[in-house]
Parts: structure tokens; C-alpha cells; sequence
């Protein structure tokens, strides 16, 4: 493929091991891909102005080698600046939770993952954008490929990326989202789509769904298409902890639609805010590809045809 191939890379994806690992997968990359120019992150939001300058300064494909997050800050950076459509996507899976690559019919295996960007197979998917609040205060705006959700999630990636890694995606989001419902006070919301109240009252989850998996491999949008031009709001109301951990395998398995309480509702724009507020209100965290940024009050906007990938399955459909 001709054009210039921007790598970025961050090595403290999947708690550190990613350093290594890319560096065992370089020589393959290089080989399958030609001549590359490699970038690593160096602090959180590195990856967006990477991206950003990257394509700005000629780059034709930007190759992201690290978990979802650091691909929803690649996104943020090319989506935000209105450059989605002048470069290629390739993802090389080496996060902790892996739950994009599942969507999008990514290869999880790396190897496999850089083959099939080397083939060239070109998807356009959606985007979504956030707009919320900065935990110092102040707005804030920022693009994902996945998922952003709030509640009780936000609180779980916050204690994912305190916790160690050595276990693996699937245990590590486990165990945090088992704390969390420990610790979560399910607060009051308030939710629209499309400008539509769709909920007001305790809350412990709602999604703003592009794709279907999140949490390290919880099947939370089973019904969500990443090429629709629509988000998937699944509402998850306030239930007793003892219940919560009852319905977890679930949300796992993708069949809590079924379960009372439980909406879903598909729309372009959700917005969300908080029913209390002050200083002594529950702050309720948004999440953007298992990555914890900011608070409630926030909007969430889908971005039809935002994204070029490569690299991924033409329609994976509902498998993991």
C-alpha cells in the first residue's frame, strides 16, 4: 500500500507488557508494512496528538498498537479534527480488555491483526463524540470507536487502571466491576435521546453503544452496528447489589434485554445529566473505551462514517 504508515504505540497498555510485545512484533510489522514511522505515547491523551500532527504532516494509515483506549484517543485526534477521511485505521490489539477488536472482526492474535491491515481491506464505521465535564473542573470533548457509557462502568475502569493487570482483560474487569457494585450509590439521572426523556431516577448503567462488547468481554449492546449512523442506549436502572451480581453472566452472555427494568433505545444524540448535584452528590463518571475521563453532565453524538478502517471483518455479526 502506498502512502506513508504512521505506528503509535503505547507501552503502557495491558499494564506495561506492551513494550515488549511490540517490540517482538516490530520486525513483523515492518515486513508486512513496508516502511513505517513509530511513535510512542508518553503521557494520557499522547496517542490524539500524535495522530493528529501525524496525518497533518502526510501520514496515509495510522496503525494503533496498544488496547482500546489508546484507539479511542487515535480517533479523538483524527475525528476531532476533521481528518477521519484522509487516513486509513489498522488496530494491533494489545490492551487489557480487547472488547473493539471483537466488533469490528479485528484479529486479536497481533500477528493475524497486522496480516489483515497488510491486505488492505478498507470499512468505514461510525464514530462517537462526547462533550462532558473535566474532573478539575471545565468541559471537555472526546471521540470513541467503541462505546462510552456512565454510571457504575466509569467507577470500574477507574478501578481497573488502579489495579494490576497480571490477570489478564476479562479478570481484571471482573473483579473491578465486583468492587464496584460494592461501592457504587447508583445516583439519580437523567436521560434523552434525540431529545426524548427516556429516563429520570436512580441509575446504574447506561451505554452510548457503537459497538458491543465492553467491560472485557461483556456482551452490553448485542444488537449495536458500528456502520448504522445510530447510538445504542442500553438503560440498566437501579437494582439491589445482591441482584446486580445475579445478573452479571447476563450481561455477559448479551440476553439482560430481557430482564425487567432493563431499555433499550436506539438515537443519534444522548445526553446525560446528574439529578443532584453539590458537593456532597455521588459524581457519576463517563467512560470511553475502558478508559475513565470525566463527569456527568455529558452529550454523547453519534459520527456517521467517521472512520476509514482497516483490517477488520466486513460484518463480524454477533460472535465473540
Amino acid at each position: 500500500m502506498a502512502g506513508r504508515t504512521l505506528v503509535v504505540v503505547n507501552p503502557r497498555s495491558q499494564g506495561g507488557a506492551a513494550r515488549r510485545r511490540f517490540h517482538a512484533l516490530e520486525p513483523r510489522l515492518r515486513e508486512a508494512l513496508g516502511d513505517v514511522e513509530v511513535e510512542w505515547t508518553g503521557a494520557p491523551r499522547d496517542a490524539e496528538r500524535i495522530a493528529r500532527e501525524g496525518v497533518r504532516a502526510g501520514a496515509e494509515r495510522v496503525v494503533v498498537a496498544g488496547g482500546d483506549g489508546t484507539v479511542s484517543e487515535v480517533v479523538s485526534g483524527l475525528v476531532g479534527a476533521e481528518l477521519g477521511g484522509y487516513a486509513r485505521l489498522g488496530v494491533v490489539p494489545l490492551g487489557t480488555g480487547g472488547d473493539l477488536p471483537r466488533t469490528l472482526g479485528i484479529p486479536r492474535d497481533p500477528e493475524a491483526a497486522i496480516a489483515a491491515i497488510a491486505k488492505g481491506e478498507e470499512r468505514v464505521v461510525d464514530a462517537g463524540r462526547v462533550a462532558y465535564r473535566r474532573p478539575e473542573g471545565g468541559e471537555a470533548t472526546a471521540c470513541f470507536l467503541n462505546i462510552g457509557s456512565l454510571g457504575i462502568s466509569g467507577l470500574v475502569c477507574r478501578l481497573v487502571d488502579a489495579a494490576p493487570k497480571a490477570l489478564g482483560g476479562r479478570v481484571s474487569f471482573a473483579v473491578g466491576t465486583v468492587r464496584a457494585v460494592l461501592r457504587y450509590g447508583q445516583p439519580p439521572v437523567r436521560l434523552r435521546v434525540d431529545g426524548d426523556a427516556i429516563h429520570e431516577g436512580p441509575l446504574t448503567l447506561a451505554t452510548a453503544a457503537n459497538g458491543r462488547w465492553f467491560g472485557g468481554g461483556m456482551h452490553v449492546a448485542p444488537r449495536a452496528r458500528p456502520d448504522d449512523g445510530l447510538l445504542d442506549v442500553v438503560v440498566v436502572p437501579a437494582y439491589s447489589r445482591l441482584r446486580l451480581l445475579r445478573e452479571l453472566p447476563r450481561i455477559y452472555a448479551g440476553t439482560h434485554l430481557d430482564v425487567a427494568g432493563v431499555a433499550l433505545r436506539q438515537g443519534r444524540v444522548l445526553e446525560a445529566e446528574p439529578v443532584a448535584e453539590g458537593p456532597e452528590a455521588e459524581p457519576i463518571w463517563i467512560e470511553l473505551d475502558g478508559e475513565a475521563l470525566g463527569t456527568l453532565p455529558a452529550r454523547f453524538e453519534v459520527r456517521p462514517g467517521a472512520v476509514r478502517l482497516v483490517g477488520g471483518a466486513p460484518d463480524p455479526g454477533g460472535t465473540a
